[in-house]
């Protein structure tokens, strides 16, 4: 699920790291140091999302979202030190999307991008049908099928399989699959991952010993086959 991002923030040191972790989940990213120079890119570029510091020079980072919310539909994030709730009930009134308060984790950061450019997305285009070759995805009516033969799958093996159709041939770590299933603060051990993707192979697969969708990448994780 790569997107556009523009990153907004004065702090350098913080501006380099939201953006390496932000290119690490795939996505292409431009940073902005000050508010006008956002405005600029973000009427420019067109960016899928904004994260967005709230202490900005030359114009506020409330006011950079009040004026792009006025213009767009793009969601914003903001990054905020302020940590009152009418600091952060502003932000929300003036239409960013969610915030986080600084000091903040980095993993916690690219959760909410994901979440937020889900919520995008799926507010775009309506409920979707993941195919790949044969298999179907059916996400509103939670309906999985391999060659027309529908397949009973449990809640959390409904959400890897997901997980992996919306992006085929993309290789997930077993920790991006347990961030994407159970949350980025969830303690779930990365074998449960592996029991998943068992349990889906003995009921998507003809061979489970010989797995044609489910693809394990020794040394790194798993991929559903677009092939």
């Amino acid at each position: 699920m790569s997107a556009r991002i523009l990153v907004v923030e004065d702090d350098e040191k913080q501006a380099r790291l939201v953006r390496i972790y932000l290119e690490r989940e795939g996505h292409a990213v431009q940073v902005a140091a000050d508010g006008r120079a956002a405005l600029e890119r973000a009427r420019a570029g067109r960016p899928d999302l904004l994260v967005l510091d709230v202490m900005l020079p030359v114009v506020d980072g409330l006011d950079v979202c009040r004026i792009l919310r006025a213009e767009s539909d793009v969601p914003i994030l903001l990054l905020t030190a302020r940590s009152t709730e009418e600091d952060l009930l502003l932000g929300l009134d003036l239409g960013a999307d969610d915030y986080l308060t600084k000091p903040y984790s980095p993993r916690e950061l690219t959760a909410r991008v994901r979440a937020l450019l889900r919520r995008s997305r799926k507010a775009a285009t309506g409920p979707e049908v993941l195919r790949v070759g044969d298999l179907e995805v059916d996400t509103a009516r939670f309906e999985v099928r391999v060659a027309g033969r529908p397949v009973a799958l449990t809640a959390k093996e409904f959400a890897v399989l997901e997980a992996l159709a919306r992006e085929p041939g993309r290789v997930f770590t077993r920790p991006q699959i347990v961030e994407r299933v159970f949350g980025f603060d969830s303690d779930v051990q990365e074998r449960t991952v592996d029991a998943h993707v068992m349990n889906l192979r003995r009921k998507l697969e003809e061979d489970p010993a010989r797995p044609r969708y489910l693809e394990t990448v020794y040394g790194r994780g798993y991929r559903l086959s677009d092939g």
